[in-house]
């Protein structure tokens, strides 16, 4: 049977739409439920982080969730690069918005877990199911998380500020070329290089030690975010090596996705937000 692509788009529109009727409703959820049993955090190894990127990448395949994200990401790139062009002052803030934007992922990702979460259950999925995540009461307790990924990030964007301020001075007027030369050319710039990649480390760590297992726990069970987030951290600390393996992972493949103008991040965002899903399924029963 032909599958035929649709406009996730519209789908976003009428989804936003009726997320309304159940703020109330999703509301009452935040807190879950603690009459079900917790969580049971599983050991997992390297070969499972294998088996989520395998499995992720089928779904990619099955869902073609890259014409989402070219719906999404292709202004988005078009956005930052114009005001890069054209705005000196942003120039240098590039980079660390770009890789900023990667603190959200887990937020971001929710309608990837969604839909993969139903492709694995036998359900139809399409993105109109994975957009469709915005109307379930499960959105009230996301949200409330998200508003944390949120706070990471306008922390990070501060400490980048201050650590460009301290290491290279004052860079008004200076273009991104500019801007990338002195970087890569000079004392301050190495000098930035490494202040600003261990402190945006750290950032990420936090993130992905709450966020990657919290959020489709969220999405997949009756839990409250407070519990949520303890057994996303039990995960990180039973598995200290294989979570550490996942985040660089994750770095190296949103920096090789980055490097053609971003354009490279239409396939390696979805295919890791459904390889975490999948690697959530393997640490959580």
């Amino acid at each position: 049977m032909v599958k035929t692509i649709g406009n996730p788009l519209s789908w976003s529109v009428d989804a936003i739409g009726a997320t309304g009727r159940y703020v109330g409703e999703a509301a009452a959820h935040v807190g879950g439920d603690r009459e079900h049993a917790p969580p049971k955090v599983q050991k997992i190894e390297l070969q499972d982080i294998s088996i989520a990127l395998r499995k992720g990448v089928q779904d990619f395949v099955a869902l073609r969730t890259d014409v989402m994200f070219i719906v999404i990401m292709y202004p988005l790139i078009g956005a930052l690069m114009a005001l890069a062009a054209f705005n000196s002052s942003f120039a240098p803030y590039l980079f660390p918005f770009a890789s900023g934007f990667a603190l959200l992922g887990p937020l971001a990702a929710i309608a990837l877990y969604e839909m993969s979460r139903r492709r694995e259950m036998g359900r139809p999925s399409t993105w109109a199911h994975g957009l469709h995540v915005i109307r379930s009461p499960r959105i009230g307790p996301i949200v409330v998380l998200g508003m944390y990924l949120v706070v990471i990030f306008t922390a990070w964007m501060i400490a980048a500020h201050v650590i460009l301020r301290e290491t290279v001075g004052p860079v008004s007027g200076m273009g991104l070329m500019a801007f990338m030369e002195m970087v890569f050319s000079t004392e301050a710039g190495a000098g930035l290089i490494l202040i600003g990649v261990p402190v945006g480390a750290l950032f990420a760590a936090l993130v992905l030690v709450v966020g990657n297992v919290a959020f489709p726990l969220l999405l997949d069970r009756n839990v409250g975010v407070p519990q949520a987030v303890a057994t996303s951290i039990k995960v990180a600390r039973k598995n200290p090596v294989t979570i550490g393996a996942w985040g660089f992972v994750i770095a190296v493949l949103l920096v090789l996705g980055s490097l053609p103008m971003f354009l490279g991040l239409i396939v390696v965002m979805p295919v890791l937000g459904h390889a975490s899903w999948h690697l959530y399924r393997r640490a959580v029963h």
